[in-house]
């Protein structure tokens, strides 16, 4: 009697609103990591410096997460996950404002630090949040919704914010995304449900959580999504210099380019929640594959506007494809003792490919030109997809 009544408990509710309300916080701190792409040229005439030094920034923000997100995990592991949220999307918030009203580069980059940190307990939250709300089995339909927020930035915000800092100017697109994170933390506090979390996988010794059996998997996830996104970002901090200068378009283009490529992103997230979701390893290898094949066609046929803009596209479905794939990947290989650590490492490991990519664009930037940025990105690929391939090969042969 009892065991047949509990299984006709029926499963909890999906919970849709929490979800979305998650993805909207992720919408706008991707939508501020990355505004200064978009914006590059406008913000090097005013600001007096080189473009590779406004790419810096993205370098700065990112590098800040690196070097933050696990202490500063450690230091806030006791504060309700919901909280930290709207606390940090404040502080990004205040720091788009007063980048806005920076005076100077100098000003700028302070600016960028201080949304760095902030980025840092964010991420190292919400990379784990999903997994609280749902369970196991949930796990890749929970995260592709939550990480959409991200390729929705890239197909609203960052084109959005570059064309109102075209027509404007980078200040006041830079102040409209911090007003827009405001009231972003406003919804976190009245529509994500709480969650409990395990604050002592925080308190946990680098010992304790090396002898988890899941931290060596954890660790591989972690390297591949940092050398993917090295490579990655060594190539798209520069994308808006490249559709002008190698590609041949108009300045007017940049803003279409980056929607059109937002778009494909989106794509790819619905492919790497549904298709590529069901053989979550095969999946990878393949968006990895497919996200090289476009990348090495459009540095080969840039000129060529057929060739050219539809291997932009393959690019773009393919990588969006990416990042819900990794951190399916990642809650799926960690253990509930130690996911909300996980959720750190990942961060620091996605923040330093973000910020190593940018700043090894920017000295390669003078070295090999522009024309060749994307096939480091393609040899970067080509590594990222043999660990991956050499890991399930060596898992399947211990089973």
């Amino acid at each position: 009697m009892t065991s047949s009544s509990s299984r006709a408990v029926p499963a909890p509710p999906f919970p849709w609103l929490g979800l979305l309300t998650l993805a909207t916080a992720v919408f706008l701190s991707i939508t501020i990591e990355m505004i200064p792409t978009g914006l590059l040229p406008d913000m090097s005439r005013e600001l007096g410096v080189g473009e590779p030094a406004i790419g810096v920034l993205v370098t700065v923000f990112a590098g800040t997460v690196v070097i933050a997100a696990v202490p500063l995990s450690a230091l806030t592991r006791r504060v309700p996950r919901r909280t930290l949220i709207v606390i940090t999307l404040g502080i990004l918030a205040l720091s788009c404002v007063l980048t806005a009203l920076a005076p100077n580069y100098p000003a700028v980059v302070a600016t960028r630090v201080l949304g760095g940190a902030a980025h840092a307990v964010f991420w190292s939250v919400v990379g784990a949040y999903a997994g609280h709300l749902v369970p196991k089995e949930q796990l890749a339909r929970a995260v592709s919704i939550s990480v959409a927020g991200g390729s929705l930035a890239f197909v609203l915000g960052v084109p959005l914010s570059t064309a109102l800092g075209q027509a404007f100017g980078w200040r006041l697109a830079f102040a409209v995304v911090g007003g827009a994170a405001l009231l972003g933390a406003l919804l976190v506090l009245r529509f994500l449900p709480p969650v409990a979390h395990h604050a002592a996988s925080a308190d946990a010794e680098p010992l304790s959580l090396r002898r988890d059996p899941t931290f060596v998997p954890v660790v591989v996830v972690c390297l591949i999504t940092m050398v993917t996104m090295i490579g990655a970002y060594t190539f798209y901090t520069f994308v808006a210099p490249f559709i002008t200068e190698v590609m041949g378009l108009p300045a007017s283009a940049i803003s279409p380019m980056l929607l059109a490529y937002g778009i494909a992103g989106a794509v790819g997230l619905l492919l790497a929640g549904t298709v590529l979701g069901r053989r979550p390893t095969v999946g990878l290898v393949i968006a990895l594959v497919a996200t090289g094949i476009g990348v090495a066609g459009l540095a080969a046929f840039a000129q060529s506007p057929v060739v050219g803009i539809a291997s932009f596209l393959l690019w773009g479905t393919a990588f969006g494809a990416l990042p819900p794939m990794l951190n399916t990947r990642l809650l799926h290989s960690a253990s509930a003792r130690i996911r909300d650590a996980a959720a750190s490492f990942y961060t620091t490991a996605f923040n330093l490919g973000i910020g190593g990519g940018a700043l090894l664009g920017s000295v390669l930037y003078g070295a090999i030109g522009l024309a060749g940025l994307p096939w480091v990105f393609v040899a970067l690929l080509v590594c990222s997809t043999a660990a991956l391939v050499w890991t399930a090969l060596v898992n399947r042969v211990r089973r």
